[in-house]
């Protein structure tokens, strides 16, 4: 990971927040910032004749950019198309899912 942000921060010539390794938890960390509302948009690129990461952790940090309605990019070309949108440029009126009904619901009764 931070050969990655190491190459992104010359090529951008600004800062990139660094995260840990996907399998030290950077995935869950990455998971957690989306639920606090702090990412726009994944570029998640992963081979495809390499070795494979984990699985769960992949599923479950797709699963949350899903729930909480962020853009995901698996290869080079949807990055593309999103880095390259004239959104990128202005203030985007993201819209998040509704989950207040569902943090208000009733809890079961507790079994006897």
């Amino acid at each position: 990971m931070y050969r990655t942000v190491a190459l992104l921060e010359r090529e951008l010539k600004m800062p990139v927040t660094r995260l840990q390794s996907g399998p030290l938890g950077g995935d869950l960390q990455i998971g957690a910032k989306i639920a606090e509302g702090a990412v726009d948009f994944i570029n998640f690129f992963r081979g495809p004749c390499g070795p494979r990461p984990p699985d769960p952790d992949v599923k479950a940090l797709l699963r949350i950019a899903v729930v909480w309605n962020i853009p995901v990019a698996c290869n080079r070309a949807p990055a593309d198309f999103t880095i390259s949108s004239p959104l990128m440029g202005e203030p985007y009126d993201h819209l998040f899912p509704a989950y207040d009904a569902y943090r208000r619901r009733a809890l079961p009764p507790p079994d006897a």
